[in-house]
């Protein structure tokens, strides 16, 4: 399903945080965004996942407007995992992920079998199946973030809405789940703030700096060095990868500052 961000504004306590915000995700592509603190990502994405109404514009999913439909009809097109978990008190793994079949019941009801394959094959994919017994609070940060994503996969949505997801996984995990962001049919918009990610995973990259889109693009047309330092502030080096070509930055710590007398 196509999503595009149509001139989108939001403004917070009177501060303006999105400008005139127009974006475009075709079906089934990865649209990355990436940009200093505060630049607006995550407003973006809540006005996606109608947890903040905007104040001008749209959001379309397909030829509709998301703010527009239905709750349960909006959640059976929209599915999101964000940066700030809310208390499961202490809900298995199982049952949390079973949530995510809660728009597809009108009236409640347990889950048929295919249902509950469905959330079998989800928690085998992103490696929570060990512990679907165990409760949400005995939980890693990390584990907890890969079982959202597994109740938001069963959850069939057409859009997928991920702010920073690789946050509190470690190496192996971030990687396979950039690999089922990857090979999945579903449109996604992510917030990274690893750029090497994002230029590994993304079809297509939008750079917001202070609420305005700066730049959008391929990975290879916006990840450059002029970017880096203007947008980030930073010196980076861009080169290709050796196996994907795809661009990678090589970063330069900075040298400490020194004042005279010390050494």
């Amino acid at each position: 399903m196509d999503l595009r961000l149509d001139r989108l504004g939001v403004a917070i306590g009177g501060a303006r945080i999105i400008r005139d915000l127009t974006l475009e995700a075709p079906s089934g592509t990865v649209l990355g965004l990436i940009g200093p603190n505060g630049s607006g990502k995550t407003t973006a994405l809540r006005s996606v996942y109608r947890s903040l109404r905007p104040d001008s514009g749209a959001v379309w999913t397909g030829d509709r407007d998301l703010w527009k439909l239905p709750r349960r009809e909006a959640a059976l097109t929209v599915a999101a995992v964000t940066q700030q978990h809310r208390a499961h008190l202490d809900f298995t793994v199982a049952e949390i992920v079973a949530m995510g079949r809660h728009p597809h019941h009108r009236h409640g009801g347990r889950l048929g079998e295919a249902e509950r394959r469905l959330c079998r094959e989800a928690m085998e994919r992103v490696d929570v199946a060990h512990l679907a017994d165990r409760g949400a609070l005995t939980l890693s940060g990390g584990e907890m973030q890969r079982v959202l994503v597994a109740r938001a996969l069963v959850q069939q949505p057409r859009v997928l809405v991920l702010d920073e997801p690789t946050n509190h996984l470690d190496l192996k995990h971030q990687l396979g789940l950039l690999s089922l962001i990857a090979g999945s049919d579903l449109t996604v918009l992510t917030v990274l703030h690893d750029l090497n990610l994002a230029a590994a995973v993304c079809d297509r990259i939008a750079v917001l700096s202070e609420g305005d889109l700066v730049a959008v693009g391929k990975p290879d047309e916006v990840l450059t060095a002029e970017l880096l330092k203007t947008v980030f502030g930073v010196d980076g080096e861009v080169v290709p990868h050796p196996r994907t070509g795809r661009p990678q930055i090589l970063f330069s710590i900075p040298e400490p500052a020194t004042t005279e007398g010390t050494r």
